[in-house]
């Protein structure tokens, strides 16, 4: 698993959870009906400190995280985070990549 997120969508982090660091934020798999990567489900986001994390990734005093019993959603895959600016909302995108060692 891979995590990239560029400025513009960490912005859209740092208002959408009024982000004070240091902040955790989880992105996990939530049941959704549809889904890009994994049919019926879709990302999502919350501002919780880890349990038990299986992969971190700290931005400018944030810590996204993905806990361990979630890796499965990700593995794989280089996930990227981007601001859709006509939606005015994150965007999230999935590259394959069975070179990435979970």
């Amino acid at each position: 698993m891979i995590l990239s997120l560029d400025e513009k969508a960490f912005s859209w982090f740092s208002n959408e959870f009024d982000i004070k660091a240091p902040l955790s934020i989880r992105l996990y798999p939530q049941y959704a009906g549809l889904g890009v990567k994994h049919k019926g489900y879709t990302l999502a986001f919350s501002a919780e400190a880890p349990t038990n994390a299986g992969y971190s990734k700290r931005v400018n005093g944030i810590t996204f995280y993905v806990e361990e019993n979630d890796r499965w959603f990700f593995e794989h895959t280089n996930t990227i985070l981007s601001f859709d600016e006509t939606l005015n909302e994150i965007s999230v995108k999935y590259e394959e990549n069975p070179n990435i060692l979970n």
